[in-house]
């Protein structure tokens, strides 16, 4: 036998073998046909994100993106499966298929070139919040102003950006302190992001805080992984069917303390 005839016979060995593998090989299952398999949705969620997710009084999480989850389950009809992620581990989670989507993931062109985003859900923005009685429309009523912030953070970079000269902003080291500054009148008003302000709305009954307007508006997308076609239209179609009926408006009333304005989705 030559060396051309040898390599031939080979090649064509290599090729039957190679055909053999393929064909024992199953095709890929979509995360669809994955999900439905299981019986269950893999949902990557933070445990401790309030008012989005915390934990409950009967250990169970609960908050306004445990109830688009479950709306996304009740879709799917599965069982709804929360997973405990970190910021610094959830993309992994899901490229890794431990998780089949993420909750409250802000779209970034870095990101979206590992994973892909499905419909904004959730309103995340920095607001300007103070008592019913004090009069502030808009950043030009900043000037005569004492305003809490967090140093160093987006909060306090927005609002430096708008404020007018005269504004009296009081920079503390933790949202707790922020807070503070703000509930014991040792300033007049705090900007932070509405997952805090939905806090002290809450619980500042005598204050009646609101909040008066908007610094920066930037929605949380629910995250998965690329080419899920199939999936991403079930979780549009359920976001979508959320905000007709109003379900996303009463979820954030529940939780957000205010109604959802839907131009607070919009990137």
């Amino acid at each position: 036998m030559n060396i051309k005839t040898l390599l031939q016979s080979t090649a064509a060995a290599l090729l039957v073998a190679g055909t053999a593998i393929f064909a024992v090989q199953p095709a890929n299952a979509d995360a669809l046909e994955d999900i439905a398999k299981a019986g269950q949705v893999n949902v990557g969620v933070f445990a401790d994100f309030p008012p989005f997710s915390s934990a409950s009084a009967d250990m169970s999480l609960k908050g306004y993106d445990m109830d688009v989850a479950q709306a996304i389950a009740d879709a799917l009809k599965v069982k709804l499966n929360p997973v405990p992620v970190t910021g610094q581990n959830r993309i992994p989670y899901l490229t890794d298929k431990r998780v089949d989507l993420l909750m409250s993931v802000g779209y970034s062109k870095e990101r979206e070139q590992v994973i892909d985003f499905a419909a904004a859900y959730a309103p995340y923005y920095i607001a300007v919040i103070g008592p019913a009685e004090l009069k502030v429309a808009g950043k030009e009523d900043l000037a005569d102003k004492s305003i809490a912030v967090n140093r160093g953070t987006l909060e306090d970079t927005s609002l430096t950006e708008a404020a007018p000269a005269g504004a009296d902003i009081k920079r503390f080291d933790n949202y707790n302190a922020v807070i503070q500054a703000f509930i014991s009148g040792q300033t007049q008003l705090m900007v932070v992001g509405n997952d805090v302000g939905a806090q002290v709305l809450a619980r500042q009954e005598a204050l009646k805080p609101e909040q008066k307007f908007q610094l920066l508006t930037s929605p949380s997308h629910i995250g998965l992984n690329k080419n899920e076609e199939g999936l991403k239209k079930v979780i549009d179609d359920t976001v979508a069917a959320m905000l007709a009926d109003g379900r996303l408006s009463k979820s954030s009333e529940a939780w957000l303390k205010v109604p959802l304005n839907p131009e607070n989705l919009k990137d």
